[in-house]
C-alpha cells in the first residue's frame, strides 16, 4: 500500500512539473487508487447524473483519470454496482484505497484534496452506525428528541472546525461538508412526529412546539443547486415536502387518516408544494422524479388514479429522461401484474452457467427473494427467515438471487453458510435484474406458480 502510494505520488509531481512547462496539458485535478476485489473492470466518474470520463482498471487493480479544467465540487465515482462520492479542487491529486467486500467501509482518501474526503465518507458511516441509536430516541417527548439530535450534531460540528483550523478548505468545501451533518440530523427531526407515533403506539401526530422545526428557517431551497446530488441533501427535502405535505392534508383536506405512502391525493400534494415552493429546476426535476417513483412503487397497481397521477407529473417536469423512465416503470409494474408471465431473464448458478427464469420456476411454486453479499446483517437475518418459511410453507420452493456480489464471493459465502447450491443464482448485471423484477428493498420478494407471477410485489416478512 505504501508503496503504491509513493509510486502514484512520483506520478503527480511530475505532472506538476510539467504544468510549469506547458499549463494547457497541465490536468487540474489528478484522481486514482488501487480497488481490492473489482467487480467490475471500470470506475466511472459522475458530475450529479452526466458521466465526467471513465477509467478502465488495469492487472494490478488500479485507475487513474487526469481531469483538465473541471469545475470544484461533489461528483460521485461507480464501481458498478457501487457508488461513493468524491470532492475535487483545482490542483487536487486525489488517491483512493478500497476493497469491495466492505466498500464504504474500507474507502480511505490520501492526497491533496483528502482531508475533506475522509471526512465526507467518516461522516456518512457515522450516521450509518447512528441508526439504532436514533431509533431507541424515537420514544423521547419532543424536547427531550431534539436535544438529542443537536448534541450529536454538535459533536460532528466540532470535528469539522478543528478540521478547518488544521487545513485551508475552500467556502464551498466547508459548506459541503456542513451539508453532510446539517441534512442527515435535519431529517431524524422531519420523520420523528411519524415514528414517535408508530414507537409509542399514540393514535394522533404529537404535538410540537414551535421551536421543534426552527432550522427550517435556514433552509435555501434556491442557492444549493450543487447540492441536487448529494444524498444527505436529497433525503432530507424528500422527508422535508412528505412532512409539509402530510401535514397539510391533515390539517385542510379533512385527511387525518391518510396513508402516507400510497394516496393519489397525498402525492400530488407532493408535486404541488414542490412546484410551488421550489425554482431551481435540477432539484425541482430530482424532487419530481423521486414522488412519481415512490408513488408508483407503494401503490404498483394499474389503474385510473395511476394514469392521473402520471399525467400530473408529465406535465410539471421539464426533464424527458426522467419522465421517459417513470413511464417505463409504470410499463414495468403493468408487465408484473398478476397471472402475467414472469419476465424473460437469465441468471447464472455457482458453475457460472445461465439458467433461464422460466426453467427455474417450470411446474413449482416458487418465491423469489434477494441478497447481496455487501450487506453482512441482513444476509444473516433474510437466510434465518427463509429457513423458518420452509418450515412453514412447504409446498413453496425458495430461491435465493444473489446481486452487487462478484462470483468468487458469492460462491464463497454458498459453502461457508451451507446454503442449498441447488436453490440460488446470482444476477450478474445488477439493473437488469433490478429493472426485471423491480427490486426496491431487499425485503421484496416475487411468488410465481409455474411460469405465472402471483404477486410481484409480495414481502418476505409480511405476504406468508
Amino acid at each position: 500500500m505504501l508503496s503504491m502510494i509513493r509510486a502514484l505520488l512520483g506520478i503527480t509531481l511530475l505532472l506538476l512539473i510539467s504544468c510549469g512547462q506547458n499549463s494547457k496539458d497541465c490536468p487540474a485535478v489528478f484522481f486514482s487508487g488501487e480497488i481490492v476485489n473489482p467487480t467490475s473492470e471500470y470506475v466511472v466518474l459522475f458530475r450529479n447524473d452526466e458521466i465526467i470520463d471513465s477509467a478502465k482498471i488495469d492487472g494490478n487493480n488500479r485507475f487513474a483519470f487526469n481531469l483538465a479544467g473541471i469545475e470544484e465540487g461533489l461528483y460521485h465515482f461507480d464501481h458498478s454496482p457501487e457508488v461513493q462520492y468524491v470532492y475535487f479542487e483545482e490542483g487536487d491529486s486525489v488517491l483512493i484505497r478500497l476493497n469491495t467486500v466492505e466498500f464504504d467501509e474500507s474507502l480511505i482518501f490520501s492526497g491533496k484534496g483528502s482531508e475533506v474526503n475522509n471526512f465526507l465518507i467518516e461522516m456518512f458511516l457515522a450516521f450509518e452506525d447512528e441508526e439504532p441509536l436514533i431509533y431507541s430516541y424515537y420514544e423521547l417527548k419532543p424536547k427531550e428528541f431534539s436535544d438529542k439530535i443537536d448534541s450529536l450534531r454538535q459533536m460532528k460540528l466540532d470535528l469539522l472546525h478543528d478540521l478547518m483550523t488544521e487545513n485551508d478548505f475552500s467556502e464551498k468545501a466547508v459548506a459541503t461538508a456542513k451539508a453532510a451533518i446539517d441534512y442527515n440530523s435535519y431529517l431524524y427531526k422531519e420523520v420523528y412526529p411519524f415514528y414517535h407515533k408508530k414507537k409509542t403506539g399514540e393514535e394522533a401526530i404529537h404535538e410540537l412546539e414551535d421551536k421543534f422545526y426552527d432550522y427550517r428557517e435556514t433552509l435555501d431551497f434556491d442557492n444549493t443547486n450543487h447540492l441536487a446530488f448529494f444524498r444527505p441533501y436529497y433525503d432530507y427535502m424528500k422527508y422535508h415536502f412528505g412532512n409539509l405535505s402530510y401535514m397539510t392534508c391533515a390539517k385542510h383536506c379533512g385527511m387525518e387518516n391518510l396513508a402516507v405512502n400510497d394516496h393519489l391525493h397525498f402525492n400530488k400534494h407532493k408535486l404541488v408544494l414542490v412546484d410551488s415552493l421550489i425554482e431551481e429546476k435540477e432539484l425541482r426535476n430530482v424532487l419530481f422524479r423521486n414522488i412519481a417513483m415512490d408513488y408508483l412503487l407503494k401503490e404498483h397497481k394499474i389503474n385510473e388514479d395511476c394514469d392521473k397521477f402520471i399525467a400530473k407529473f408529465s406535465q410539471l417536469s421539464d426533464n424527458e429522461e426522467h419522465v421517459a423512465e417513470i413511464n417505463d416503470l409504470y410499463r414495468g409494474i403493468r408487465s408484473l401484474q398478476p397471472n402475467n408471465k414472469i419476465p424473460e431473464l437469465k441468471l447464472l448458478n455457482p458453475e457460472g452457467g445461465e439458467v433461464a427464469l422460466s426453467d427455474i420456476v417450470k411446474g413449482k411454486k416458487t418465491v423469489f427473494y434477494f441478497w447481496t453479499g455487501t450487506q453482512k446483517g441482513h444476509f444473516k437475518n433474510i437466510t434465518k427467515h427463509v429457513n423458518y418459511l420452509k418450515g412453514k410453507k412447504p409446498e413453496y420452493n425458495f430461491v435465493g438471487i444473489n446481486l452487487k456480489t462478484s462470483h468468487d464471493q458469492w460462491v464463497h459465502l454458498l459453502h461457508e453458510n451451507d446454503l442449498d447450491v441447488e436453490n440460488q443464482y446470482r444476477g450478474e448485471d445488477f439493473e437488469e435484474v433490478q429493472r426485471a423484477f423491480i427490486i426496491d428493498g431487499l425485503n421484496k420478494c416475487v411468488i410465481t406458480k409455474d411460469t405465472l407471477i402471483v404477486d410481484a410485489f409480495a414481502n418476505l416478512y409480511y405476504s406468508f
